[in-house]
C-alpha cells in the first residue's frame, strides 16, 4: 500500500509559478512510477507529467509542455510538479498517483491516489 497526500495548491495569476507535492507513505517510493494528472471542473482526468523511478526520464502533456517540470527525491518519498507560466486553463484539482514498475498515461492504470489539491489560476 502508498498513501499519497498532495499540498502547495492554491491561487495564482496568470503568469505566475506555483509548485505542487506529493508526500508518499508506506511502500518504497523508488519502485513505482509516479505521475501527476488534473481534473478540471466539467471535464475529463487528464495526464499530466510522468517520472520513471530513478527520475531521469520524464513525459508531458502537450499542453504543459515547456511549462511544467516533474520531479522527485525518493529520499524523500516526495515528487514534485513546478507549474510556470500559468495560464487560466491549468485551473484544476491535481493529483498524483502511483503505479508498481511501468509507465502509463492511462488513469485507469494506476492503483494509488492522493486527495488531490486545487489550482486555481486567475486571468
Amino acid at each position: 500500500q502508498v498513501q499519497l497526500l498532495e499540498s502547495g495548491g492554491g491561487l495564482v495569476q496568470a503568469g505566475g509559478s506555483l509548485r505542487v507535492s506529493c508526500a508518499a507513505s508506506g511502500r518504497t517510493l523508488s519502485t513505482y512510477f509516479m505521475a501527476w494528472f488534473r481534473h478540471p471542473s466539467g471535464k475529463e482526468r487528464e495526464f499530466v507529467a510522468g517520472i520513471s523511478q530513478s527520475g531521469t526520464s520524464q513525459t508531458y502533456a502537450d499542453s504543459v509542455k515547456g511549462r511544467f517540470i516533474v520531479s522527485r527525491d525518493n529520499a524523500k518519498s516526495t515528487v514534485y510538479l513546478e507549474m510556470n507560466n500559468l495560464k487560466s486553463e491549468d485551473t484544476a484539482v491535481y493529483y498524483c498517483a502511483a503505479r508498481f514498475k511501468f509507465p502509463s498515461s492511462n488513469a485507469r492504470d494506476y492503483n494509488y491516489w492522493g486527495q488531490g489539491t486545487q489550482v486555481t489560476v486567475s486571468s
